[in-house]
């Protein structure tokens, strides 16, 4: 019976230690809006581990050259350029000077603009740069201020600058081939930023590619599965209200209202990160935009039998005709 009642005492102890521990954390994170915005970004998360980002042959990129440029003074931000397939050959051994006139060729670029958490060296990423590269694409991306190896302190304003730099860089060395921005789920919030901000001085890209997109950065919070305290009383005050405060708004469901170029959006319904339908939310709200009057918007679904669930829509066989 003594075992018994310190058995219970002990775990009556570690239910209310978890119960302080539970109601604390909105406290603090009210209290320090930066953590709040550490979870967003998860920029602090390098996977994989141990990879030389120097080196993209290492992850299976022979065809890849890595770059350095510097968007602002005291940011240094790594890029990756990966050739089509029709130039993997002559690729091989090639400096960067190469890479830089070979997106002269008359092939189209797609700068990619990555997620939270990882690094341009993440699996499903890599995997994603041999399809398009296979489909006769070259593929530019990056990884934003804060992330691998670049240098800086993540923010929206940043990591959209980052981006516009990158850009502009791919429109010098380009000539007129076509250049596509395909973003992933928090870079979406990037890439609508970037285009938005393209097309407001009349340098709109070919077109727009949103893979798992949101419609603003608190509906997804709000809606994130992992979210344990959504339903916490004043989750808002306490969670979302922080994001705000740091800046943080990846308003997609804006910017698509002054965005004016095809857009394309591929989602998987069993997507457990950016649940479906917010990409099918934002989808309605940019058909039915003024500014796409004369623009192809287009929703492509992804049944959850396929299992492509939140990064492995590369994986569809219907790619390249979705693409064409």
């Amino acid at each position: 019976l003594y075992r018994r009642y310190g058995l219970w005492f002990r775990l009556r102890k570690l239910i209310i230690w978890l119960l302080g521990v539970y109601i604390a954390i909105p406290f603090l994170v009210k209290l320090c809006p930066a953590i709040q915005a550490k979870l967003v970004f998860l920029n602090f998360v390098r996977v994989p581990y141990f990879i030389d980002l120097k080196r993209p042959q290492d992850q299976g990129l022979n065809h890849t050259c890595n770059y350095y440029l510097q968007p602002e003074e005291d940011v240094t931000i790594g890029v990756w350029h990966t050739v089509p397939a029709a130039l993997w050959k002559n690729a091989r051994g090639k400096d960067q000077l190469w890479f830089e006139d070979a997106l002269g060729s008359s092939y189209p670029v797609i700068l990619y603009l990555h997620g939270n958490a990882g690094t341009r060296g993440g699996d499903h990423r890599v995997e994603l740069y041999k399809v398009l590269s296979s489909l006769g694409y070259h593929v530019v991306t990056f990884d934003y201020r804060g992330w691998g190896d670049s240098i800086g302190s993540p923010s929206e304003r940043g990591m959209t600058y980052d981006a516009l730099h990158v850009f502009d860089w791919i429109k010098a060395r380009s000539g007129d081939n076509p250049v596509y921005i395909w973003g992933h789920s928090l870079g979406t919030g990037v890439a609508t930023n970037l285009v938005r901000r393209l097309c407001e001085r009349e340098t709109p890209p070919d077109a727009l590619i949103l893979e798992s997109p949101f419609t603003n950065i608190r509906e997804e919070a709000r809606s994130h599965p992992f979210s344990i305290y959504r339903y916490f009383p004043g989750f808002d005050w306490f969670f979302l209200d922080p994001i705000t405060t740091s800046g943080i708004k990846f308003a997609n469901d804006e910017n698509v209202k002054y965005i004016s170029c095809s857009l394309l959006i591929l989602h998987a319904e069993d997507d457990p990160v950016v649940p479906f339908h917010l990409g099918k939310k934002l989808y309605n709200i940019a058909a039915t935009s003024r500014s796409f009057r004369d623009y192809k918007v287009q929703f492509v679904p992804f049944h959850t039998d396929l299992g492509y669930r939140h990064k492995y829509i590369y994986r569809s066989p219907e790619l390249p005709r979705i693409l064409r």
